[in-house]
Order: structure tokens, then C-alpha cells, then sequence
């Protein structure tokens, strides 16, 4: 393979050529049923194919458009089965791998980043990319003083890449969203574009992973790694075993898929807590199932930073609606401008929409499975049903597009694992306002003249662009 393509005619040729692709397999295969194969038959070829596609044409330029099909692997498991199969080989490679970088351009960014000696600060380096990912790939090696190390190299022009395929992927936009019906990819773009400078400073990276390595030594559920060395794009950090999640998700057992599902939501919910961080890059490539049963964490190039955890308002909504408060979840949605000023709708309504989405949290233990998301995935992708329309009137502020998002796509590799937990328990330990003492202890008063307050000060923010970024269901 060559190196990274860089210019933006080349990668956006190469984007182009996804819709263009399918196009022209359709045609073909248009002209396979008219000579008489079966439609079945020709129908499933031609998934596959676009299915490889993809793989092909995405991993190929990583930078964003790989970035972007990590993004939509986590959410295969909401398409129906007879679709879903012939897409999720080629997506859950995305998640773990793409074609490696030339030994040549590795060498010359160590040299690089590392001094031309390069060499002496390792006993051992492994040519061989032991995963590569959206920015960067990973080499195994053993540092000078013996530890065994992993070496994330960023890929040379990966800023540029990045800034190209952001502003190119609308191209492809209406076709990943025929892939999964109710995803809305543009927002996803936009906060994608949002995060570039932060996912391309390995110095951030190296800091917010020192922090959950700090925080988490010695836990007995969570494991990270510890940071040995830095520079602007190669970081070093120690090495760590253990069977990807995406492993897990293929042939594991269900004590595996159990503990994975139930350690994954337990970083998800406890990390904001623990270190003021949200791990915002929850694909299954990111983590690893260790031989003593932690849940090893990796990728914290891209984190939501929450000083102080989770938004409490979100455990008391949860807390409200699992009690059947209609009324006081709709104040809360309107204080936190989830429903514009402008959008009147009947809070009884707004709670039938959210429930079943909280039926992880209204048991003791929940099985998350590909036919549960399949069925939230319709209700709000159906355009013929009422939950479509009402999720189409809901807002998504920006304060909490990245935490929406990561929860989405952890629920996605819930359902993936297909793992049952005490997910409840978790809520309740680590959610903000939503254990029942926490709920109990709290004033609930919402006068008038407060709603008015910040629907005058939603209604400044209206033109901002983001906050109109479509329904909170439509994600």
C-alpha cells in the first residue's frame, strides 16, 4: 500500500467512489436478475460486495472516513438480520484494523519524533503494525528498560487527512445512512470535525491517560495503561494482553460477553466520576477482555471532559421517568433544552417515547440483544410511526451531544455482546440524581418565571447551528 493518501482530489475520488460503487453493482445486478438469476441470490452478492467495498475504501484512507466507519460498526446490530450480515464482517474490521502503513514511513516518523537513534531506546521493535487504527498505528516493542511497550504512531499528513475527509464525507452520507436506517450521520460529522485538533495532540492524549491510569491502579474490574513516553505523534505506553472486544463479541462465551458488558458499562458510568473524563471513542477495538477478568481500556485520544461527572439532570429524568412523572421529566427536558420553547408536546406522549429506552434501568438485570435495538432502532427510524415523529421535535443541546453519543454506541456493543448485567446497580452507584436517596433528597421546584429564564436564553442560542443537529431519538 502506499503511503496515507494526503490530497484532497485523491481521497475524495476514493470517497466517491463508495455511492458510485453501489450504483454500478446495482446495475449489474439488475442484469443478473433479468438473465434469469435469482433476486435473493444476486441481492446478497451484491452486499457483500458493497460490503467489502467499503471495508476497502475506508481503511485504505483512515484519517476521518475510517474514523467515521468505526463510528458505524458500533450500531450494526440495529440492522434487521437478513441485512446485517453480509455488512458486519467488513464493519467489525474497521473496528480492530486497516492495511499498514510502508516500513519506510514508520522508520522515518520515529526517526522523526524519536531522534535518529531511534533504535537504542528499544530492546526490541516488531516491524509488523500490531493494530492500526483512524490516526495512527501500533507497533509491539520492548523499551530500554525491559518493559514490553506499545508504539502509536501517528500517521504522517494525518491532520490533513482528516480536515479533507471531514469536509468530503457528506458524499457519503445518505449512503452509510441506507446502511442503518435512523442514524443521522451529519452529526456525527460535525462532531467529529469538532474533536480534530484534540485527537491529533497525543500530549492531551498522554495526560487524560495518565489520569485514568492514576485513578484506576490497582482497581480490581479496570485496568489502563500507563504512559512511558510522549511526543508530538508517537506515544508510548505500556503493553497490554488480553482478547479484543471484537473477539469477544464473535466467539465468546457468555460469561465473557457477561463480564465484558457489565465492566464496559461500569467504566462508561464510573470514569466521568472517578477522573472528570468521559471515554469518548467506545468502539469495541478500543478495549480488551484481560485473562484475569478486567476490562483493559485503550484510545484516549478523544474524551468529553466533565469536571464535575455526569449532568445530575440526567439521573433525575431517569429517576422520573422510571416513576411515571410525566409532567416533572418534561420540565426537566425544557430546563436542559432537550424540547425547544417553540415545541409544545404532551408529556404523557414524551414519556411513552422514553420508556423503553430506560428498560435497562428498570431491572435488576437487563440481557441487551440485537432484536431490542432492532425494535428501538424502529420506532424512531419508522417514519409511518408516532415515536418517529415526536423524536424528529426533540433537541439535542450541545452540552451533551458527545455523552449522547457515546452512549449510543456503548449500548450498540451491549447489544453486540448481547450481555446481561445489574446495569440498574451501576446507574445507581455511579448516575448522579438517580438513586433514590439522591432523588428523595432533592428539591424539585420549577417556578414559571425559571423555564422562562432559559427558554429566553434557548432562544438566543437558536442560530448557533448545533443545537438544531435533529432529534434526540434520530442519533
Amino acid at each position: 500500500m502506499s503511503d496515507l493518501p494526503r490530497r484532497a482530489v485523491t481521497r475524495t475520488a476514493k470517497l466517491a467512489s463508495l455511492p458510485l460503487g453501489v450504483a454500478g453493482r446495482a446495475t449489474l445486478g439488475l442484469g443478473r436478475r433479468i438473465g434469469g438469476r435469482p433476486a435473493e441470490i444476486v441481492a446478497a452478492e451484491l452486499q457483500q460486495r458493497t460490503a467489502q467495498q467499503l471495508f476497502k475504501v475506508l481503511g485504505e484512507l483512515k484519517g476521518g472516513a475510517m474514523k467515521l466507519g468505526q463510528a458505524l460498526s458500533v450500531f450494526e446490530a440495529a440492522l434487521p438480520e437478513e441485512v446485517a450480515g453480509p455488512y458486519r464482517s467488513a464493519l467489525t474490521k474497521l473496528q480492530d484494523a486497516a492495511p499498514p502503513m510502508p516500513a519506510r514511513t514508520v522508520h522515518k516518523a520515529l526517526a522523526d519524533n524519536l531522534g535518529g537513534d531511534w533504535r537504542s531506546l528499544f530492546e526490541e521493535f516488531s516491524e509488523a503494525p500490531a493494530a492500526a487504527a483512524s490516526i495512527g498505528q501500533v507497533h509491539r516493542a520492548v523499551w530500554h528498560d525491559g518493559r514490553t511497550v506499545a508504539v502509536k504512531i501517528q500517521y504522517p499528513g494525518a491532520g490533513d487527512a482528516l480536515i479533507s475527509d471531514l469536509n468530503q464525507l457528506g458524499h457519503v452520507a445518505r449512503f452509510a445512512g441506507a446502511l442503518i436506517p435512523g442514524i443521522d450521520v451529519k452529526p456525527l460529522i460535525a462532531e467529529l470535525k469538532a474533536r480534530v485538533a484534540e485527537e491529533l495532540d497525543y500530549q492531551l492524549e498522554a495526560e487524560a491517560q495518565t489520569a485514568h491510569a492514576v485513578e484506576f491502579d490497582g482497581d480490581p474490574d479496570i485496568f489502563v495503561p500507563h504512559v512511558v513516553h510522549q511526543t508530538e505523534r508517537v506515544l508510548i505506553t505500556e503493553w497490554m494482553d488480553g482478547k479484543p472486544l471484537s473477539q469477544v463479541i464473535d466467539k465468546g462465551s457468555q460469561e465473557e460477553r457477561d463480564r465484558a458488558g457489565h465492566m464496559l458499562s461500569r467504566f462508561l458510568f464510573s470514569g466521568p466520576a472517578r477522573t472528570g473524563m468521559l471515554h469518548a471513542d467506545s468502539h469495541p477495538g478500543n478495549f480488551r477482555l484481560l485473562a484475569d477478568g478486567r476490562l483493559g481500556v485503550l484510545d484516549f485520544g478523544t474524551v468529553n471532559r466533565l469536571p464535575e461527572g455526569l449532568p445530575e439532570p440526567i439521573g433525575r429524568a431517569f429517576r422520573l421517568a422510571l416513576d411515571g412523572d410525566a409532567e416533572s421529566v418534561m420540565q426537566v427536558l425544557r430546563t436542559e433544552g432537550f424540547v425547544k420553547p417553540s415545541i409544545r408536546l404532551d408529556a404523557a406522549e414524551v414519556l411513552d417515547y422514553l420508556l423503553p429506552f430506560l428498560e435497562p434501568a428498570d431491572a435488576e438485570e437487563f440481557t441487551f440483544t440485537r432484536a431490542w435495538m432492532r425494535e428501538q432502532g424502529a420506532r424512531v427510524g419508522d417514519p409511518r410511526n408516532p415515536a418517529s415523529a415526536l423524536a424528529r421535535q426533540l433537541n439535542l443541546p450541545p452540552s451533551y451531544l458527545l455523552i449522547h453519543r457515546v452512549t449510543l454506541s456503548t449500548i450498540g456493543v451491549l447489544c453486540q455482546l448481547g450481555a446481561t448485567a445489574p446495569f440498574r446497580e451501576e446507574l445507581a452507584t455511579w448516575l448522579p440524581g438517580f438513586a433514590e436517596e439522591d432523588f428523595e433528597a432533592e428539591e424539585f421546584d420549577f417556578s414559571v418565571e425559571d423555564v422562562e429564564g432559559v427558554e429566553d436564553a434557548e432562544e438566543a442560542e437558536e442560530t448557533d447551528g448545533i443545537g438544531n443537529s435533529g432529534g434526540a431519538g434520530g442519533r
